[in-house]
């Protein structure tokens, strides 16, 4: 995943101030050293990382140690700020038209992601009530056109195309097409280059000049560091840019890219591609970024990605809440959970997400992780699973013959199973003896 390898270098850095209650001059500068060059490992800009640090040194040089936060706490926190605003401060949300139409053109190098990214992008649209259009403006890369439309089927989203004529007619045609069929929404597609040239810069030019976008949205793949940053700069003088998109940012990338771009273009991030699938995009958030960055975790995203994907009604929430209470989950709960764990993606990003996980370094956990208990479980009778207390020898050897595993895997699923109900009665028992205190946490 990205930022792993400068999560590791700054929780190394911030970790020589463990122990310390005042924060000193000598203390700072040690540690922005550390940070400094961690950024430029990352491949972060060196005017970028030269400024950052330049800044959250002279916040950190006498700054006054809190009572309730340690030296380290009060240096992570002036980071965490100053990554926050590094990278825009706040989500800088998609700006639409005041007429029936809003035109987003994506533009970008070849090999970025964009076509990719464009039906992503019409998806997450759609899931938001809107009603887009792709639209084909590629006309010289191969199968261009047919990708497109490929992938704006799986998503559900209809793809304007009139093969190869001039891209700038296309474009006006399909803004007049979104009037006449009710789309409030049109993605342009445009052409890539494997490196910037004037010609496509010229035709660009005339797309926008063309149909007038709302929105010019920078695809950049994160993979490639300042290179990135470069590209960036370009675009935005010749095109003046809104907003920019980064793609592949969950692949083995340093992520300079991010905490570069808005630095040296002014421009914010708007959106990320988290992963291959259609559905892998998310709007980004500076804050949310930092926190990740520093090993803090992602808290709000989870929760965004469980609202998203798992759907759950109130009488099976209700159920559920209750069994919790009195520590009683049976096996058919356990293998619900895990279903709908599934649908919010990979569990080493799910995992990656929550506060702490990084300080345990890579977490490699394989997409089939589940597979394994979800098999014996699904072996099981109706009442074996209710009642996992009547599995005897025999039983467990049948499981083990359907599910395609062994004894000792059903052993274990039962053992980690048993042991969760334990823990789970020990919470709530230790929540039930604080209820004069606190709340309890599970309701009334």
């Amino acid at each position: 995943m990205a930022f792993e390898g400068l999560t590791q270098r700054l929780q190394q850095a911030f970790g020589k101030l463990r122990g310390k209650g005042k924060l000193t001059e000598e203390d700072v500068k040690l540690v922005m050293r550390e940070v400094r060059m961690a950024l430029l490992e990352a491949d972060v800009n060196y005017k970028v990382a030269k400024t950052f640090v330049k800044k959250t040194t002279e916040r950190c040089v006498g700054l006054e140690v809190s009572e309730s936060l340690s030296a380290q706490q009060q240096i992570i926190k002036v980071v965490n700020e100053e990554l926050t605003a590094l990278m825009g401060g706040s989500n800088a949300r998609l700006q639409y038209s005041s007429g029936p139409v809003t035109v987003f053109m994506l533009c970008g190098l070849q090999g970025a992601g964009k076509t990719t990214m464009a039906a992503k992008l019409g998806s997450w649209l759609r899931k938001d009530g809107r009603r887009p259009l792709l639209v084909a403006c590629d006309i010289y890369r191969p199968a261009a056109i047919k990708q497109l439309q490929v992938v704006g089927g799986q998503v559900g989203v209809p793809v304007f195309e009139r093969g190869t004529q001039d891209p700038v007619k296309t474009a006006r045609e399909a803004v007049e097409f979104a009037r006449s069929h009710q789309h409030d929404v049109v993605i342009l597609d445009t052409a890539g280059r494997l490196h910037i040239d004037e010609a496509l810069m010229d035709e660009l030019a005339r797309v926008r000049a063309a149909v007038q976008p709302t929105e010019i949205l920078l695809t950049i793949d994160a993979m490639t560091g300042q290179d990135a940053v470069n590209v960036a700069e370009t675009f935005n003088s010749k095109l003046e840019i809104t907003g920019v998109i980064l793609t592949k940012l969950d692949g083995d990338t340093r992520g300079g890219a991010a905490l570069s771009v808005r630095a040296v273009t002014g421009k914010p991030i708007k959106f990320a591609g988290t992963g291959e699938k259609l559905g892998d995009i998310e709007p980004f958030h500076p804050e949310r970024m930092a926190s990740r960055i520093l090993g803090m975790g992602d808290v709000m995203t989870l929760i965004e990605k469980a609202q998203e994907n798992i759907q759950i009604d109130e009488q099976e929430a209700a159920d559920l809440t209750r069994k919790m209470r009195n520590a009683d989950l049976s096996l058919e709960d356990f293998l619900s959970q895990m279903q709908q764990i599934k649908k919010m993606g990979p569990l080493s990003g799910i995992l990656k997400m929550l506060p702490g996980m990084s300080a345990i370094g890579d977490i490699d956990i394989p997409d089939n992780a589940m597979s394994k208990p979800e098999a014996i479980i699904r072996s099981m009778t109706p009442r074996e699973r209710r009642h996992p207390e009547i599995l005897n020898a025999s039983r467990r050897r049948r499981i083990a013959a359907g599910s395609g595993t062994t004894v000792q895997d059903v052993n274990a699923l039962i053992r980690q199973f048993e042991e969760a109900k334990k823990q789970m009665k020990m919470v709530m028992s230790q929540a039930r003896g604080k209820r004069g205190r606190y709340r309890f946490p599970m309701g009334r």
